[in-house]
């Protein structure tokens, strides 16, 4: 874990008053109100941020952290309301703040970064004016505004700010959305930073950037951060304390070493279970996961909220709520609402940790789909922008091949021409099950279009909002001649239960779910038509881990039981290691490294490889010495790409002229692992096997 020690924090509990807190949050209650009830969201949740100090907040889809932060901003729907509590950030009582008051307190002391930066950009206004109202808002004139606007994007490290600014949100990457966001919420200096998942669309190296960033904005002005994030790993790294929410309480806390070495609550200890570690793959076992799904808003009146998911409780638990135990950790207190919180770690694992079946060693693998110098050029004004060069590749059937590269890498890019969403440049050619597949999808057979699904980053985009989820996924149903009646209604079922759906949102609209749900929705309605081939473009980015867990789990087993074969896209390195068998590594749309998800991961590796493995954060002890390999400079323009090999400007392992004359030759690292690259493979391992000793 980066940043100051557990210890230069005070522990659970010593705060006296609000005179040294940036956010004090007691015995706050927050309630919807929908269809004519009123339902509690948070139960009298106390937390304290001191100045300075990261707090981490965690949990499931709908357990209450968004919601959190929205009471802490006084940013509530109409139909939300604070029944109970108080809140106040730097001694000032949020509800007690007249109009001025509170648009002060945002544009100078409180900023906030949302979980959708899509959502949270004006599309009619040109990013120049969107982060210059947010220095304007603190008091700058238009003219500094805009020079400080250019600077901010430069600090969040975006490449050509000035033309950045010129741009208007779609033309954008989500990775580029959301780092324009935090340049947005870093310009007023604020003393309490809130960042709802704000590393949820940047790959690993851009993320490592905007979390030392914030570390350091945290060491130079001392601000304080509130952190909600799923991802386990960034929580780790970056927080001094964490609290775990479920069902609107507060079920754990305490310094976040203590809480992750030795979880006290039950359904942390399921949490941290549920993660991809490093080295872990779908043929060793499936992940561990939480029984159950998150009760309704304020369903249980009695007793542990947990209580039917847990394999502990009793009927203690069952009737009577568990108070706030505290007992003594390493670091500093510690807190977890359980009757047994000393047997917590003794919990039963919910999932066999025996091998998934794989197939017969005599078996022929067929080949599903494959791909031949596809290319794809883009005119982009007066430039031409090619996003994807030269890339060749098989996909073999019950095969999952893993992309994996920065934002503007390709990867997208990529998976489109393989769906026929784009067209490639001429001399390309794509075939599906040994047949020839034509080039755009308005070409292609019906069986064709079934046979090659997808699942996008963003399932706000990708579904319907004025139809019903049961309308969605049986729109797909629809298409199968086979199946009538309750044939398809018990299909419908199947996959709603398959990907933990619960039945009770069946007849809700999307704009009624959380992100985790939404994205739960699109997955089902992917493999409702017996897909051949799907592409998954960051289908569990949106997913805490529990359900990331059950998704995962969900795709090895219909692969297994369908031989359905996955592109799997993904910034989460780990996500990407336990399901493909192969990864292909892409930078400025070329394949710079390709070959076995174990071969790629243990290396040796491709230098630009080895930078985005050691960027991305980890739980695991083994990695917590490990050295961070940081890339120089930006991804240069695919308009533009550099002489010889096109990483060479960024290299930190560049041998010399030949880098930036020549084209690297294609190195046999053995079992189909090429290396693009002028250093050979022995000399490669060599050097990273000696940099991973020291």
């Amino acid at each position: 874990m980066n940043g100051p020690p557990p210890s230069a924090f005070p522990a659970f509990g010593a705060a006296k008053g609000d005179q040294a807190d940036a956010l004090t949050v007691v015995g706050l209650t927050v309630a919807y109100r929908a269809r004519g009830h009123e339902r509690e969201v948070l139960q009298d949740v106390t937390l304290r941020v001191r100045r300075g100090e990261a707090y981490g907040l965690v949990g499931e889809s709908g357990c209450g952290k968004s919601t959190a932060a929205l009471a802490i901003m006084r940013y509530l729907p109409r139909n939300g309301r604070v029944k109970a509590g108080r809140i106040t950030i730097g001694g000032r009582d949020v509800a007690t703040l007249h109009a001025d008051a509170l648009r002060g307190l945002r544009a100078n002391a409180v900023s906030m970064v949302y979980q959708d930066p899509g959502r949270a950009l004006n599309p009619s206004l040109t990013i120049a004016r969107q982060v210059s109202e947010a220095f304007e808002a603190a008091g700058a004139s238009a003219d500094e505004a805009r020079s400080r606007t250019a600077d901010m994007l430069r600090r969040v490290r975006i490449a050509s700010p000035e033309r950045v600014m010129e741009s208007y949100p779609h033309q954008l990457s989500g990775g580029m959305q959301q780092r324009v966001v935090i340049a947005m919420a870093l310009a007023c200096n604020p003393e309490l930073l809130i960042l709802d998942e704000p590393t949820t669309g940047l790959d690993a190296t851009v993320e490592a950037e905007v979390l030392d960033l914030i570390a350091q904005l945290r060491a130079e002005l001392g601000t304080a951060v509130l952190f909600i994030s799923h991802n386990l790993a960034v929580i780790g790294r970056m927080c001094d304390r964490v609290g775990v929410l479920y069902a609107g309480k507060l079920v754990e806390e305490g310094v976040t070493a203590d809480v992750f070495a030795k979880p006290r609550h039950p359904y942390t200890v399921g949490l941290l279970r549920c993660l991809p570690t490093r080295g872990r793959s779908k043929e060793n076992g499936r992940l561990d996961t939480i029984p159950g799904s998150l009760p309704l808003p304020g369903s249980i009146a009695q007793g542990c909220v947990f209580a039917p998911r847990c394999k502990l409780a009793d009927d203690r638990c069952v009737k009577d709520a568990p108070p706030p135990y505290r007992m003594a950790a390493l670091h500093g207190d510690q807190m977890a609402r359980c009757h047994y919180h000393e047997r917590a770690q003794d919990l039963p694992r919910s999932t066999a940790e025996a091998p998934m079946p794989v197939a017969a060693a005599g078996d022929e693998p067929a080949l599903a789909l494959s791909a031949r110098h596809l290319s794809k050029t883009f005119r982009v004004g007066d430039e031409e922008v090619r996003a994807v060069h030269d890339v060749s590749l098989d996909l073999i059937q019950g095969e999952t091949l893993g992309l994996v590269g920065e934002s503007g890498s390709g990867k997208t890019t990529l998976a489109k021409l393989l769906l026929g969403l784009v067209a490639p440049d001429k001399g390309a050619t794509l075939e599906l099950d040994g047949e020839p597949l034509p080039e755009r999808v308005t070409r292609r057979s019906g069986e064709q279009v079934k046979s090659l699904q997808i699942v996008f980053q963003n399932p706000d985009s990708a579904l319907n909002r004025a139809h019903s989820v049961r309308r969605l996924i049986a729109r797909s149903l629809s298409k199968l001649a086979a199946l009538r009646g309750e044939a398809r209604e018990t299909r419908l079922r199947a996959l709603t239960e398959a990907v933990r759906l619960p039945e009770r949102y069946l007849g809700s609209r999307t704009r009624q779910l959380s992100g985790g749900l939404k994205q739960r929705v699109a997955i089902a309605r992917a493999f409702a038509g017996d897909p051949r081939v799907v592409v998954c473009d960051e289908p569990t980015s949106a997913l805490d881990v529990s359900v990331q867990a059950a998704i995962l789990n969900l795709l090895a087993d219909l692969q297994r039981e369908r031989r359905v074969s996955y592109v799997f896209i993904s910034h989460d390195l780990n996500v990407v290691r336990y399901l493909s068998d192969r990864i292909a590594v892409l930078y400025l749309g070329r394949i710079m490294e390709i070959g076995r998800a174990a071969d790629v991961f243990d290396g040796p590796q491709h230098p630009y490889t080895e930078a985005l493995l050691s960027s991305a954060p980890s739980l695991d002890e083994t990695d917590a010495g490990s050295k961070r390999i940081r890339l120089s400079g930006d991804l240069p323009s695919a308009a533009n790409p550099p002489s010889g090999c096109v990483f060479h400007t960024r290299c930190p392992r560049k041998i010399g002229d030949i880098c930036e004359r020549e084209t690297p030759p294609c190195r046999d690292a053995g079992n189909g692992h090429a290396i693009d690259c002028h250093i050979p493979v022995d000399e490669l391992r060599a050097l990273q096997s000696q940099e991973k000793v020291i």
